[in-house]
Parts: C-alpha cells; sequence; structure tokens
C-alpha cells in the first residue's frame, strides 16, 4: 500500500508537470500577478471554514472531551488536517491522530466514538451540501457526456456508504463482525481484548444517538455552513481576475469542484487531480483551462498553509503534553 501511495504521489506531480506545461507557465503566472496579494484572503477565508468545521466536530465529542476549550479542539482538529494532507493514508491518519490527541485528555472510547461520529458529520454534510448544491447550480453547465455516468454511479455508491454508516453507528453494530469472532473464539485473545475496546466504542455510540439526537444533525449544519465558505472564496477569485463575477457561477463551480473531491478523497493529497479537475470544471463554465489552473494551484497554497499550521498544533499539543508529564513526575518525586 506504501509503495502504491508513492506511486500515486509521483505520477501526481508529473500530471501536474504536464498540465503546467501545456496550458503555459507564462500563462499561469501572469495569473498569480493579477491575484497578487489578493492570495492572502483566499487563504483567509478558509482558516473561517476551519472555525465553523470545528464548532461542528464539538457537538460529536461525548462526556468529559465535550468540556474541552474550543481552542484545544480547534488545534486537535488542525492535527489531523495536517496529518490527512500530508500522509499518505486515505484521510484515516488525521482521524487516529485526532484520537490519541483526545486521549491525552482522557482514555476513554468516548475519544474514538468523537472521532468516529464527527467523521460521519462531515462526510454527511459533504455529500448533502454538494448534492443539493450541484442540483441547483449544475442544470447549466456543460460537462462531456462520458463524465456524467460514472459521477452520478460514484455518487450513489457512497451515499449508500455513508448512509449505511449512520445506521452502523446508531445501533452499535461497528463491532459486530469482531464480536461474532470472539464469541465463537476465533483470533484468541488478541480479538476478543478488541472486542471489548471496540464494544465499549459501540455503547458511547450509542448513548450519544438515543441521548442527543439532535447533535448529528447540528453538527452537519455547522460543516455545512464551513463549506459554504468555499462559494464565497470562489466568488472573491473570479472577482480578481474577471470583469463581471457571477456568485451563480461561482457556486457552481465550488460544488462541482466539491463533487470530484468527494469522489477522489483516497488519492494522496490529490496532487495533479485537483488541478486537473479545476481546469475541467473553469472550461465547463465558460472561463478556460488557465484561470482553472490558477485556482487549483491557489487550493493548493491554501492547503499547504493550513497543513503547516496543522503541524504547529499537533507540535504545541505534544510539547503541552511532555511538559505536564514532567511536572507530575515532579510532584510524585519520580525526579529530582
Amino acid at each position: 500500500m506504501k509503495r502504491f501511495h508513492t506511486a500515486s504521489i509521483i505520477l501526481g506531480l508529473v500530471f501536474l508537470a504536464c498540465l503546467v506545461w501545456r496550458i503555459g507557465p507564462g500563462e499561469l503566472l501572469g495569473e498569480f500577478r493579477t491575484i497578487g496579494w489578493g492570495l492572502a484572503p483566499l487563504v483567509l477565508i478558509e482558516g473561517v471554514a476551519h472555525i465553523l468545521h470545528a464548532v461542528g466536530w464539538r457537538r460529536c465529542l461525548t462526556g468529559p472531551h465535550r468540556d474541552l476549550s474550543f481552542f484545544r479542539i480547534f488545534r486537535i482538529r488542525m492535527s489531523g488536517v495536517s496529518i490527512n494532507y500530508l500522509t499518505p493514508t486515505a484521510t484515516l491518519g488525521g482521524e487516529v491522530t485526532k484520537g490519541t490527541l483526545l486521549s491525552l485528555d482522557n482514555k476513554s472510547a468516548g475519544a474514538i466514538a468523537g472521532v468516529t461520529i464527527g467523521k460521519l458529520a462531515y462526510s454527511l454534510a459533504q455529500l448533502v451540501f454538494v448534492s443539493l448544491g450541484s442540483i441547483v447550480t449544475l442544470w447549466k453547465v456543460e460537462l462531456p457526456a462520458g463524465v456524467w455516468p460514472p459521477m452520478l454511479l460514484a455518487s450513489a455508491l457512497l451515499a449508500a456508504g455513508i448512509f449505511s454508516f449512520v445506521l452502523v453507528q446508531k445501533y452499535g453494530k461497528l463491532g459486530a463482525v469482531i464480536r461474532w469472532l470472539a464469541l465463537h473464539r476465533i483470533g484468541g485473545k488478541l480479538l476478543e481484548n478488541a472486542a471489548s475496546h471496540i464494544t465499549e466504542t459501540d455503547n458511547e455510540l450509542k448513548l450519544f444517538y438515543s441521548r442527543r439526537p439532535w447533535d448529528l444533525p447540528i453538527a452537519v449544519a455547522w460543516h455545512i455552513s464551513g463549506m459554504a465558505c468555499g462559494i464565497v472564496q470562489s466568488w472573491y477569485f473570479l472577482f480578481l481576475l474577471s470583469d463581471n463575477p457571477s456568485f451563480l457561477l461561482a457556486a457552481g463551480i465550488w460544488f462541482l469542484g466539491g463533487w470530484f473531491d468527494l469522489l477522489t478523497f483516497a488519492i494522496p493529497m490529490n496532487i495533479g487531480v485537483q488541478e486537473a479537475t479545476r481546469v475541467l470544471v473553469f472550461n465547463a463554465v465558460g472561463y478556460g483551462a488557465v484561470m482553472g489552473l490558477a485556482y487549483g494551484m491557489t487550493l493548493r497554497i491554501e492547503q499547504i498553509f493550513w497543513a503547516g499550521l496543522g503541524l504547529l498544533c499537533y507540535a504545541t499539543l505534544m510539547s503541552e503534553r511532555r511538559n505536564t508529564a514532567m511536572d507530575t513526575e515532579i510532584k510524585e518525586g519520580s525526579l529530582p
């Protein structure tokens, strides 16, 4: 798997280089000269989105984790965002990181439950927002006929998977297979321990859905508000590079781009794919390939910036943990 991800990144970089060469490095550079310092607001708009997503994730937390300060929750989430973006783990590494950081404060099944519910809330929000937005805006976008069938099929399969995950969580069936194997003495002591831990998580999930039935839809709404920042970002990009920016077209650009991102989430960093799909989107709405590539590269710069901030958040959280552990050892007399 590691070799596959490495090969995917290399192929993505080669594809991106070919895309830039074919469209024209000079034309691309000209677009960025026009953007100038307007790049800063484009990056900062995404910061507003990250804040709203952190608010949404907080609604998914359970037990003592729900009482953590918003600043800490924001930093934990940004740490996960950076790991997801910078490592070839198909968005799983960041979730493990968030669960680990939550467990630093309180080691319980609630950490895993909070991460699991949070992942579901974000995926559900992305699916709902992109689907409804596409119905409203994409009827006037001309895409190649061969693009629609695989997109619709993949979207239907993804929707089925997400809604199945809702039911699995709600009824505490996340560990059903492992419990069945452990019950039939398959897998030995290791699987029995795993069954015990995942059963605790299933119980936390059932409690969440029974005691806080509105928290998931509220979390989805917060995530949708964060995703809506992307429409503002798209409109501002058009404002910088075109004479008559259309808010409807900006929304169409975001929804169609979001649709592609939804279907290609497993590709490491979406290298090459993100830029190519934005070229396709901008061609479809009539703005041209050069502007589409500039938009894709702008998103890349923004993602790298916030991933870097996420790494800084991770470093500060681990430093705080080490300092706390050292203070505890000193108080207990373990250290001189």
